[in-house]
């Protein structure tokens, strides 16, 4: 392996203070471009980034990922206010290049979603793909010849800004077939081959039109990188064929993909408290590690310290003051250098981290936290299923949506339909919180965060109520019980510590019967990656008409974390 990324967009989240932060990328409208407070913002940025950049090649990483083309590269039909800004950006972006270039000797990727568009530029190219393609196409070859500092380019296809950007440069999905993005890649890449840069492709996707299986349909795939056979091109593959949850199998892309190709993984797991608590991949990363040994042109791995989700949680990795409040996502971010490039053990990764005396203890504390995690804020007889919706396997972590947990009869009845032993469930549960006193003894002994495990504790008391309510006959005791708990753990972590899930409780009852429910399953759920026939005629075409048909009278009714949040239900039925 020869590339080792990891994403350096931490030291731009600095004095962020957004209630609900949208943790996809750069929050490019923070950062100034004039007035009070620019140069001290930027020199702030710098500092952070040196600490930044020292840290994590000390550890071996030899690339970082920066967001992103749109907000550097010029075009004469921009508003005038937005070259104004992406003038200020490009000078000190470059300065930033040339410091972990010239200083550190890391490798520069820059992301680009496709397409970035402003209102003028959308005016100009209306929906005519060539003019978009051409207009793209001109961005990239400009942005490779003003910044040489770049090794290359990281492109999102299927994956766009959520409806909470503000920014007004927002990117819209392009793509929406294999053949399309087969030939923009074609199209692109005589740019990188001529200069001696990379172009990356993440496989990554949301379900969004037919381009939206990329990343499990082998059938896509294959005619998505057809003729892709440069040595100046590199597949991007999530280690799942889903988001970064547990519970999923290696994605056997890996070993059907022949073009050049890395893993990514992440460090700060954003459905899984975002560095608030240990949430360790040390053992996964060696997993992975091992059935990839077969896989061909595997050539590196790309970690996110930072990146991901909208949430509420803050910290940051590897920046000046926080060396104790992310040893979570910095043990993470060491195990998986040290498994993929060093071919180190979980034990000798941890040793390293944190010494001889205190290892032991570290080590047992993080096995513990993996039994709850895999135990308690998974359910594990929902999570090991294999489901798939339209053109999206089904997350396997289902009453949670990164820092919120519903309690509420709809997912009750939901998963009393597909957890087939709801007293296991119950029993496993139960079981893994008595690990937390001796969790707090090992984290006294190591000398780590124990306000971390006592919020874990916290939290997970919480799961243990949610799973009696989801799995036992409605009781009003059980029901006092969940709103007086909630109500403690509101006091005892207030919103102003950043630190808080928000508990979303109701009692109303789901007014669909469960042999209703047990229908549309079977109709709209498949449990192979293939299309059934009933698919095909219904579920990939005819019900994506009717949800935009009736989308308008019943988006009131619809909850607004489901409409509000990333880009929204809606897309998966595009």
């Amino acid at each position: 392996m020869e590339l080792f990324l990891i994403d350096a967009v931490g030291p731009f989240f600095r004095g962020y203070s957004k209630r609900r932060i949208n943790w996809s990328k750069i929050p490019f409208i923070h950062l100034k471009t004039c007035g009070d407070g620019m140069e001290e913002q930027w020199a702030g940025i710098e500092a952070d980034m040196r600490v930044f950049a020292a840290e994590v090649s000390a550890l071996g990483y030899n690339a970082v990922t920066l967001d992103d083309l749109a907000h550097l590269a010029e075009h004469p039909l921009h508003e005038p206010e937005i070259a104004a800004d992406i003038a200020v950006f490009r000078e000190r972006f470059a300065q930033l290049f040339e410091m972990l270039v010239e200083d550190f000797g890391l490798k520069v990727f820059l992301t680009s979603d496709i397409l970035p568009l402003t209102p003028a530029l959308e005016a100009a190219f209306g929906d005519d793909p060539a003019a978009l393609e051409a207009y793209y196409a001109n961005l990239v070859e400009g942005i490779l010849d003003d910044f040489p500092q770049l090794s290359g380019i990281i492109l999102r296809i299927g994956e766009s800004d959520g409806h909470d950007v503000k920014d007004p440069i927002r990117t819209r999905l392009h793509l929406r077939n294999p053949k399309e993005t087969n030939r923009l890649l074609r199209k692109l890449m005589p740019a990188f081959e001529v200069r001696g840069k990379t172009l990356i492709l993440r496989t990554w996707t949301v379900g969004v039109h037919r381009i939206g299986d990329l990343i499990w349909h082998r059938g896509t795939l294959a005619e998505t990188l057809e003729g892709m056979d440069s040595p100046n091109f590199i597949v991007s593959m999530k280690h799942g064929e889903s988001d970064f949850f547990r519970h999923l199998p290696l994605n056997k892309a890996f070993f059907a993909v022949k073009q050049r190709k890395i893993i990514e993984l992440q460090a700060r797991r954003e459905y899984e408290g975002a560095g608030e608590y240990p949430s360790y991949i040390g053992g996964a990363c060696e997993a992975f590690a091992r059935e990839l040994d077969t896989a061909e042109n595997m050539v590196g791995i790309s970690v996110w310290c930072q990146t991901g989700g909208w949430h509420r949680f803050q910290r940051l990795a590897f920046l000046p003051g926080n060396r104790h409040s992310d040893i979570w996502i910095r043990l993470n971010t060491a195990a998986a250098i040290d498994i993929f490039r060093y071919q180190k053990s979980v034990e000798q990764s941890v040793v390293e981290m944190m010494g001889e005396e205190r290892a032991a203890a570290t080590l047992q504390l993080l096995r513990h936290a993996d039994t709850l995690i895999l135990q308690l804020l998974y359910i594990e007889d929902f999570a090991r299923q294999k489901l798939f919706f339209r053109r999206v396997r089904i997350p396997p972590l289902l009453n949670i949506y990164w820092d919120c947990l519903f309690i509420n009869h709809a997912v009750s009845k939901t998963l009393r339909h597909f957890v087939p032993d709801p007293e296991r469930a119950l029993r496993s549960g139960q079981g893994a919180t008595t690990l937390f006193p001796e969790m707090i003894r090992l984290a006294r002994e190591a000398e780590l965060p124990i306000a971390d495990i006592e919020h874990m504790r916290d939290f997970f008391a919480m799961l243990q109520l949610a799973r009696r309510y989801y799995f036992l006959p409605f009781d009003e005791e059980l029901a006092e019980s969940i709103r007086a708990a909630k109500k403690e753990y509101k006091k005892r972590y207030p919103p102003s510590t950043r630190q808080r899930y928000r508990i979303k409780v109701s009692f109303e009852p789901f007014k669909v019967k469960r042999r209703t429910l047990s229908w549309a399953a079977s109709l709209l759920l498949r449990k192979k990656r293939g299309y059934r026939l009933i698919d095909h005629l219904f579920t990939l075409h005819l019900i994506g008409y009717v949800f935009r048909l009736f989308k308008p009278r019943e988006s009131k009714a619809m909850p607004k974390f489901l409409r509000k949040s990333a880009m929204g239900v809606d897309s998966l039925f595009r």
